[in-house]
């Protein structure tokens, strides 16, 4: 092998490394839904940040998934073995998306869910970035790339949401009250606290 050959071997590895890197390192990133008022406090609209507030919100990873329709490497993704119980939200306008007691795993290295908490949150079109035609999953109201949808999964839907982490913010049971997503304690057996 030519020390030019080398070089540039030892450069390209440095450079992956040090992307990946700070992909893994996701700083807080806590969309904050727009509140209309209401008693209590239903983010009922959901924005989505100019791209330069993106770019500042979003580490890279992230960015490059939802805004790019990047895809993060399998089994190396932050939710692919979280078992705890809680919501997945829009890591970009928060909408909720998905539920951990909908959430399995199907031994792709991604995080499945057999179908989405909120159906009026996801949308799919026909994707054909690789030979044969594949269903993409997106935000509705922050347009953001999650995954696929495959015809694979089990019961009681047969479907196999296929989302990746960067996509997603995970708000776990004890904490949705207080990021005002309560009405989605009752999924895991809790009560909104007394006031």
């Amino acid at each position: 092998m030519s020390a030019r050959a080398l070089s540039w071997g030892l450069t390209a590895a440095l450079a992956i490394g040090g992307w990946l890197a700070l992909a893994q390192s996701r700083p807080e990133t806590r969309p904050v839904p727009v509140k209309d008022g209401q008693a209590k406090g239903w983010p009922v609209k959901f924005e989505k940040p100019s791209d330069e507030e993106l770019k500042k919100r979003l580490t890279p990873l992230q960015y490059q998934v939802t805004q790019a329709e990047g895809t993060e490497p399998p089994f190396r993704n932050e939710y692919n073995g979280n078992k705890a119980e809680g919501i997945y939200v829009d890591v970009v306008s928060g909408e909720p998306l998905f539920s951990s007691k909908d959430k399995y795993d199907s031994g792709s290295g991604w995080p499945s869910f057999t179908r989405p908490l909120e159906k009026d949150h996801v949308t799919e079109r026909t994707d054909y970035k690789l030979i044969y035609p594949r269903t993409e999953v997106r935000s509705k109201h922050a347009d953001s790339h999650l995954g696929h949808v495959f015809p694979d999964g089990p019961g009681p839907t047969g479907l196999r949401y296929c989302i990746n982490s960067a996509a997603m913010r995970f708000i776990p049971a004890e904490k949705l009250e207080e990021e005002g997503y309560g009405q989605y304690l009752k999924l895991f057996g809790r009560e909104p606290k007394a006031k």
